[in-house]
């Protein structure tokens, strides 16, 4: 019997969790894999450029819909990509996190997860690692995690976050994802970073205006500009990660650690 992977990509907000993870799986499901792709981030844009459009999230349906069926939470998008928006609150109401653990029981509930499935994708928010975006981890729905970051401090420090609440779960960090931001020396930071908590790059996105075209028009790179550099890019890095068998437990550094790990490059 095949394994199934299952994978969340957790990130600090606004670094390109989604446009990574929306790209690599349009590159999966070019190769015939199928996938679900679950966007577990409160702006609920993952699967934006996958699907054409926004689509109706877990929680929003809940509120009309209390016995909604798979077809109710879950959109096909492209190449047969199926995709699902948790949602949330509005913004200053409630637990963003919460709309996280609501939509994996509902999904759980309505067979989602019973299905003939290749690859399972997790795009988690970052910024602080609670009970509601912990879940992939904390209730073994991912095997493995990638964070995305770029060599900016805020984003380093958002991936050491990341982490150390890998680590406190017992999870498996299977690499950094570099998404450049063109500062100086990104490449080498990020590699070193890695280094140091003990993991490494898996591969590198180099910032592009043709992925932003992309996206303004809701595609991926990957189905717009399929021979482009761009798009091998993610393709490398899908293989990468299909590839990928080595896992570790991350060891964070402390805050003093950390800062005195980045003053080096200023």
């Amino acid at each position: 019997m095949k394994k199934q992977k299952k994978i969340a990509i957790y990130g600090k907000g606004g670094i390109g969790k989604s446009t990574t993870v929306a790209n690599i799986s349009a590159a999966y499901s070019q190769q015939g894999k199928k996938l679900m792709v679950i966007g577990c981030d409160p702006k609920a844009d993952t699967t934006r450029t996958l699907y054409g459009k926004r689509i109706p999230t877990v929680v929003s349906t809940l509120k009309d819909n209390h016995k909604p069926t798979l077809n109710d939470l879950v959109f096909i998008g492209y190449n047969g990509i199926k995709c699902v928006e948790s949602g949330g609150p509005e913004p200053g109401v409630g637990c963003a996190g919460r709309g996280v653990i609501v939509a994996m029981k509902r999904l759980e509930n309505v067979g989602a997860f019973n299905e003939d499935l290749d690859i399972i994708f997790y795009d988690v928010l970052g910024d602080v690692v609670c009970g509601g975006f912990s879940v992939p981890l904390r209730e073994d729905y991912a095997d493995e995690v990638f964070i995305v970051s770029s060599g900016e401090y805020m984003s380093l420090y958002a991936a050491n976050n990341i982490s150390r609440g890998i680590k406190k779960l017992h999870g498996n960090l299977a690499g950094i994802i570099c998404n450049c931001k063109n500062i100086p020396n990104e490449e080498n930071i990020v590699k070193l970073f890695a280094e140091k908590i003990g993991t490494k790059v898996i591969g590198t996105i180099h910032r592009s205006n043709l992925i932003q075209q992309s996206e303004l028009d809701a595609k991926t790179v990957v189905e717009k500009y399929p021979e482009s550099d761009e798009a091998g890019e993610y393709n490398d890095l899908a293989l990468k990660i299909l590839d990928n068998t080595d896992y570790v437990v991350p060891e964070p550094l402390n805050d003093e650690g950390f800062e005195k790990f980045f003053k080096q490059f200023i």
